[in-house]
């Protein structure tokens, strides 16, 4: 990766791309496709600096292009394909189906935790040590205030890792075969365990494996026993006299 290099300053304000990944709406109906299934807008053009839809992608062949997910309602991007555009560090990441993402923008919060937490430099949510920021906005927008030179952040990207060869295999009914032919979902990544309401939740405080599932099938397993049911069976039982024959 090449860092972008800025020059007298300049580079402070967000470049196209960056703005209108993190300002454009995303799993909207595409308006230019209204009549079609599956025309939510997941997918960002890094060329022309807005989103559009699988219906969309022949008239963007040569353009480089981003896939958005989106997880409880908030667009998230996979870590490995935007740390090629930018610097992702101290950015709290979030497992996900075993996929780590990022969250393009900060959420709204229940209400704030009290006491001596470590919490996103600019919007106060708590998070896991090292990381400072919760989205990448927050990251953004922080080094914006601050006056700092974002082309410190940027990367010089290699379009090739956002050909639209990616995309050859997503089917217009919103899915996409994996490796095996198997067809998985492509863009809604969805989890069993949802955010708790309290802002001071495990989830709240930043735990970055938001998936849970494999240990509570653990715990079921562990409790699901032969031996306990026989155990529970014989204490459950009742002590009586003993049935005579009737006599003849």
């Amino acid at each position: 990766m090449v860092r972008e290099s800025g020059g007298s300053g300049d580079m402070v304000m967000k470049p196209a791309w960056l703005d209108g990944l993190m300002g454009e709406t995303f799993f909207g109906a595409c308006g230019a496709h209204e009549n079609r299934r599956k025309n939510e807008k997941n997918i960002f053009c890094l060329e022309c600096c807005q989103s559009i839809c699988p219906h969309c992608l022949p008239s963007h062949r040569s353009h480089p292009l981003l896939q958005v997910r989106r997880y409880v309602y908030h667009d998230v991007v996979r870590l490995d394909d935007l740390e090629k555009l930018i610097d992702c560090s101290y950015i709290q990441p979030y497992t996900i189906n075993s996929a780590k993402v990022i969250f393009l923008n900060q959420r709204p919060q229940t209400r704030p935790c009290k006491g001596s937490a470590n919490i996103c430099f600019t919007c106060d949510r708590i998070l896991q040590e090292p990381f400072n920021f919760c989205s990448l906005s927050c990251k953004v927008d922080h080094m914006v205030y601050q006056g700092e030179d974002l082309s410190s952040i940027l990367y010089r990207f290699d379009e090739s890792d956002f050909a639209f060869s990616q995309f050859e295999g997503l089917r217009m009914d919103g899915s996409e075969l994996d490796e095996d032919g198997q067809i998985t979902p492509n863009s809604i990544l969805e989890d069993p365990i949802q955010f708790q309401n309290s802002a001071c939740s495990n989830h709240a405080m930043g735990d970055p494996g938001i998936s849970h599932d494999r240990e509570m099938t653990k715990k079921k397993k562990k409790s699901s026993g032969f031996l306990p049911g026989i155990v529970l069976s014989l204490s459950s039982r009742r002590k009586g006299a003993p049935q005579r024959s009737p006599l003849s």
